[in-house]
């Protein structure tokens, strides 16, 4: 049980990067360009854009919808890991 509570964690975590690499690189317009961005654009929009219906950006510009995407996503990652300590 553990190897499975560690990849969840890790796939928590990994994704929590990919979406620090999506705020981040919107700010550099040459990043945005690169294939690894529009790999990690890719996977994380989806997410994102669920947020983004609720929290539309501020001016056109500030997107604050990230804050409640790492909110959500930390409960779901505590929630399936005490979920898995149960088993």
């Amino acid at each position: 049980m553990s190897y499975l509570l560690y990849a969840v964690r890790l796939l928590f975590t990994v994704y929590s990067l990919m979406l620090i690499i999506r705020i981040f690189g919107s700010w550099f317009p040459r990043f945005q360009q690169s294939s690894f961005f529009r790999f990690v654009a890719h996977y994380t929009d989806p997410y994102l854009n669920i947020f983004r219906r609720f929290i539309p950006p501020i001016g056109g510009v500030l997107d604050l919808s990230p804050l409640l995407g790492f909110f959500v996503l930390q409960l779901l990652e505590r929630g399936i890991t005490y979920l898995l300590l149960l088993i």
